[in-house]
């Protein structure tokens, strides 16, 4: 169209570091984050990461290069999510529940020039550098990070501290913000084989987006006080670590979660917001009396990682959280839908709303589209709430790829979506449900038995502290569901009990035909390691069906 013109005036790469720079005008006073008896304000959160992203180019990080982080959730690693891409580097955040050989891996793939180490991580990232010393690989340069506010004790000659880095940075250091807004801002690396790491490529205009996506859902207005549950190691904190500056809002760290320290941050800081994959919820809701506190006010938690059982979710709403559940991936920057409530849906009994509020919903403003299709062909499934097909998402809040890693890329987004391996179905009203991931799901006779609705089932029975149900190998059946329960304490049911309750609830091929109590493995994130419990359960096939085992 005639007098149109495109230029620095009217076009400006879109980039989360905007939301600091403008936080620092318009909060500037108030409280940017709390650690234990430590506090900073948005000026000084500004001045932190103008000195962190000075002091990082003065060590010769250049745009484009990969800075590591091993930490927990501390302010340090608050501030890496903006004085890392402020000096046009690349961060990639790594899971603090790594062992040395995996984060060697990592820095390895990725090619970090700097790490970031907290010192309760210190040793992991030691033995990393001494194993890629061993393989001759360029060793990047280590910081640490000691307890907030503090200098850390000189470990060796090569140890830099955090603290003294800052020192040297210059708070008149000219920000290099990004040329393109698709030039890459961070790097989350999937849980994956040591072999076959996948790296995730965050863009600034998707974190951008995905920011602000991540505002609405949560229905966050200006300075919320936000409570860190999800590790920031993980999808960059669903993006909140951008999300909460955007509205000037407070992020209350945390070191380790537990719901006693979430019951007192709430109480002590009037937390407005948290987040957390349902183990985090489970945890709630089954806090002892001493450790529970009453709500100072309304506390909206967005939960996601996981689909929630509805039982959960009504024991939250009890308690008097409001809850928002989100589903996403990695390669969605986290949340990528949410399960918009309406408010006809109020009237309907507490149990029905519960199993409403537990689907995964539709896609949130900043993705493009959402859909349920068949793999093969390509086809939408019917929305009947019964046809499964494969997850699919196109917009602008998916990753640019997989780095180093073109077919895997390719893989991803054939057919012009990006496929997200989960299974689910579409509800009339064009809400979607997951059922599983393709690899979880269970075929029983050629029956196919979602893990997802068996474990809610389990969740629903009093006694049940946590569950989690994968296949066992069975000579007729092909694969029977085996369940692998954690009881609440003092709780003493049998497998017959549990088996016996599914059965009620369930149609019988659908129900565990063995039961294991014990703890489950998970991710740093919530998630239950299942490739672990199918494992468990191959090495179970001489065991009569029916049977406890107690391992």
């Amino acid at each position: 169209m005639e007098g149109m013109v495109k230029c620095s005036a009217n076009h400006v790469p879109l980039t989360p570091i905007s939301f600091l720079e403008r936080s620092a005008i318009v909060y500037r006073d108030r409280v940017s984050v709390i650690y234990g008896d430590v506090k900073y304000t948005w000026k000084e959160t500004h001045e932190r990461c103008i000195r962190l992203a000075s002091a990082l180019a003065h060590l010769g990080i250049s745009p484009g290069d990969v800075v590591a982080a091993l930490a927990p959730n501390i302010p340090a690693m608050y501030e890496l999510h903006f004085g890392v891409p402020m000096a046009g580097a690349v961060l990639c955040t790594l899971n603090i529940r790594h062992d040395s050989s995996m984060v060697s891996v990592l820095l390895k793939h990725s090619e970090a020039k700097l790490i970031f180490v907290d010192n309760q991580f210190l040793s992991i990232a030691q033995g990393a550098l001494e194993i890629l010393q061993e393989t001759k690989t360029k060793l990047p340069l280590l910081v640490l990070i000691s307890e907030c506010g503090q200098l850390a004790p000189i470990f060796s000659p090569g140890i830099m501290d955090y603290e003294s880095l800052l020192a040297t940075g210059k708070l008149d250091f000219e920000v290099r913000w990004p040329k393109d807004e698709w030039d890459p801002i961070s790097l989350n690396y999937t849980s994956g084989t040591t072999s076959s790491p996948k790296g995730v490529i965050y863009s600034h205009r998707g974190a951008y987006l995905n920011s602000f996506a991540a505002v609405l859902l949560n229905e966050m207005s200006s300075m919320p006080v936000y409570l860190w549950c999800v590790p920031m190691f993980h999808c960059n904190g669903w993006c909140l670590t951008w999300a909460v500056a955007a509205q000037g809002g407070t992020n209350v760290c945390q070191r380790n979660v537990t719901a006693k320290d979430i019951f007192e941050n709430i109480a002590q800081h009037n937390v407005t917001h948290l987040g957390g994959a349902p183990t985090v919820l489970n945890m709630i809701i089954n806090a002892s009396a001493r450790d529970r506190k009453p709500l100072p006010g309304k506390v909206s938690v967005m939960t996601g990682g996981a689909p929630p059982p509805s039982h959960v979710l009504f024991k939250m709403e009890e308690l008097g959280f409001h809850v928002t559940h989100s589903y996403g991936l990695t390669e969605t920057y986290g949340p990528g839908t949410v399960c918009t409530w309406k408010p006809e849906w109020a009237s309907l009994p507490r149990e029905s709303q519960a199993k409403i509020k537990a689907r995964q919903g539709v896609q949130h403003l900043g993705m493009e589209e959402l859909d349920i299709k068949d793999p093969v062909t390509m086809k939408t499934v019917p929305a009947d709430a019964k046809t499964m097909g494969e997850v699919m998402f196109r917009g602008n809040t998916v990753m640019n790829g997989y780095l180093k890693n073109l077919k895997a890329t390719k893989d991803a987004f054939s057919g012009g979506w990006f496929r997200s391996g989960d299974l689910g179905v579409k509800h009339p009203d064009g809400y979607i449900e997951l059922k599983d991931r393709s690899k979880d799901i269970i075929i029983s006779g050629g029956e196919n038995i979602s893990s997802i609705e068996v474990e809610s089932v389990l969740f629903s029975h009093p006694a049940v502290l946590e569950a989690a149900i994968v296949g066992r190998p069975d000579d007729y059946w092909g694969e029977t569901p085996c369940a692998f329960v954690k009881l609440k304490d003092g709780c003493h049911e049998d497998s017959e009990e549990l088996i016996k309750f599914c059965r009620d609830h369930l149609p019988h091929y659908m129900a565990p035909r063995t039961v294991v109590f014990q703890e489950l493995p998970k991710t740093s994130t919530g998630k239950v390691q299942k490739f672990v419990l199918k494992e468990k359960a191959k090495a179970m096939g001489s065991i009569p069906k029916g049977n406890i085992s107690k391992l």
